[in-house]
């Protein structure tokens, strides 16, 4: 997957600014940064939901200008905030996306097995209208995955979503690239980044900081201390009426 002069204005403001980056197939990666950093928007271009004001994206050998069809064919995606159909369960959510993709009866037997691991079949009468935040995480996970996509792109899989769940995602995504499928996500949460991202790539103001794997990247300390040194911190001073 690449990303090469990926660049987006809104009016006068660029959120993403001449962007390149490389994902190698089977890579786990990360994509880290500040709120407003940019991620999102990446994610989003790189998705075909939001068209790039220049720059070329290429996924699974695929030009996403050119042969839109296939690159979404080749995807899964998560993103932050995208709507799903919410008058149906999440086993007819599925049966849903199977239909509209066309896919054989293999996907049955897929989609019990995530309804299985992501704990979605505890509740199967629940529509999606009153899952909690993070179940709706959980069960656009199981959408993006359905279809045995070569490349997920996911946006903070992994906030609203307790311990216990969140270590059943890193272990099905953790099977998912080691069955040779490519991983990028952004999340705000390093220590998951740290152990389960094999590179990484730190963005501020839609520009990468810094890339490389967690090693390189973290430098010796934790990517957390990188992160705060690359991109800095907030205002800070002592507010008498808290004391």
């Amino acid at each position: 997957m690449t990303l090469s002069g990926l660049t987006k204005r809104f009016g006068d403001h660029v959120a993403v600014d001449a962007l390149d980056l490389t994902v190698p197939a089977g890579t786990f990666y990360g994509l880290v940064g500040p709120n407003g950093a940019g991620k999102s928007t990446t994610l989003s271009m790189l998705s075909g939901l939001l068209a790039p004001d220049a720059g070329t994206v290429e996924v699974a050998g695929f030009d996403a200008a050119r042969e839109r069809e296939r690159v979404l064919g080749a995807l899964g995606i998560m993103m932050e905030g995208l709507s799903l159909p919410e008058r149906l369960t999440g086993a007819e959510l599925l049966e849903y996306t199977a239909r509209l993709r066309g896919l054989d009866d293999g996907w049955r037997r897929r989609a019990d097995d995530l309804l299985e691991i992501l704990e979605l079949d505890r509740t199967p009468s629940t529509l999606v209208v009153d899952y909690s935040t993070g179940m709706r995480k959980k069960v656009g996970l199981a959408v993006a995955l359905l279809h045995r996509p070569r490349v997920l792109v996911l946006d903070e899989p992994f906030e609203a979503i307790d311990p216990v769940s969140a270590r059943a995602i890193e272990d099905l995504l953790e099977q998912y690239v080691a069955g040779g499928g490519t991983v990028l996500l952004s999340s705000h949460i390093m220590d998951v980044v740290e152990r389960t991202c094999e590179r990484v790539a730190l963005i501020a103001a839609g520009r990468i900081l810094r890339e490389g794997t967690v090693e390189e990247v973290r430098a010796g300390g934790t990517l957390n201390d990188t992160f705060v040194e690359l991109v800095g911190t907030g205002p800070r001073r002592r507010l008498e009426w808290l004391a």
